[in-house]
């Protein structure tokens, strides 16, 4: 199919012609409005490096069609353009330029279908705290030792006041040996840990919970949130419209899933 990137809009809001693809033309009309694109990131809370992407119609570096769709009829809305005609004509294009149903998922997507688990990182962590489990248990095992032997000699050398003193003395310098082996294992066993950042424009009632089925947050919140966990976090949020949330610092737009003024998903790496 041939693209006509000289065709232009023929007026603010225009009609998209048969030759074009959703996000050149959406890129036309924001030229035409004068637009920045940093300005329109902005105001889609949409990173820059994604918009790019979807004016240049790539759809191989977007997650799947529904979060594709979800962004043009943001980007629409926002341009005053009409949103159906664009996902009409993106449905035509998506699967002749990916080889790849309209419908299907990437394994890559940082938005994981409901239930959806990585096996890999359960495994590693599994295995992280089989390590932690048997770190302590060794330091139980040599407390317990150290203090049976401790005991046995005290009660021998009992009749023998400066013997007891000196087992007293080797007690006292030897245990404290022993403790940077429990005080490391908290370090090691965070290492892992994800970031939420969640802030409110005003009053919003959620529900958030970690991979461990840990519960982070709930009820009405007003003031910003800053929550660690094992991802993927289970969320739900009454008014997704006040919200603004960011995973590991990157900036996620609630937009695509959000239907009746609620959003209700997971996320994770």
């Amino acid at each position: 199919m041939e693209i006509n990137s000289n065709q232009q809009p023929s007026s603010g809001t225009g009609n998209l012609s048969n030759a074009q693809r959703p996000g050149e033309y959406l890129r036309q009309l924001r030229s035409m409005q004068k637009r920045e694109l940093s300005e329109v990131a902005r105001e889609l809370n949409m990173p820059e490096r994604q918009l790019i992407a979807l004016e240049a119609d790539d759809y191989k570096s977007l997650p799947e069609p529904a979060f594709i769709k979800g962004y043009l009829r943001t980007y629409a809305k926002l341009l005053g353009a009409d949103a159906s005609h664009l996902i009409r004509r993106f449905d035509e294009i998506y699967t002749s330029d990916t080889g790849l149903p309209t419908n299907h998922a990437l394994e890559n997507s940082p938005l994981k279908a409901l239930g959806r688990l990585q096996r890999g990182r359960r495994e590693r962590l599994g295995w992280l705290k089989w390590i932690v489990g048997a770190l302590v248990i060794i330091a139980i095992v040599w407390l317990l030792y150290a203090g049976i032997k401790a005991w046995r000699n005290s009660k021998s050398a009992q009749p023998d006041e400066p013997v007891a003193a000196e087992v007293n003395s080797v007690a006292t310098t030897t245990a404290p040996a022993v403790l940077p082996v429990p005080a490391s294992v908290p370090a090691t066993a965070t290492s892992s840990e994800d970031r939420l950042s969640l802030t409110f424009s005003h009053p919003v009632t959620v529900s958030i919970h970690d991979a461990t089925g840990k519960n982070l947050a709930s009820g009405r919140q007003t003031q910003p949130l800053t929550l660690t966990g094992q991802s993927p976090f289970s969320i739900r949020l009454d008014d997704a419209a006040a919200v603004s949330l960011s995973f590991n610092q990157e900036q996620i737009s609630l937009s695509p899933y959000t239907v009746n003024g609620k959003a209700e998903f997971r996320l994770s790496r």
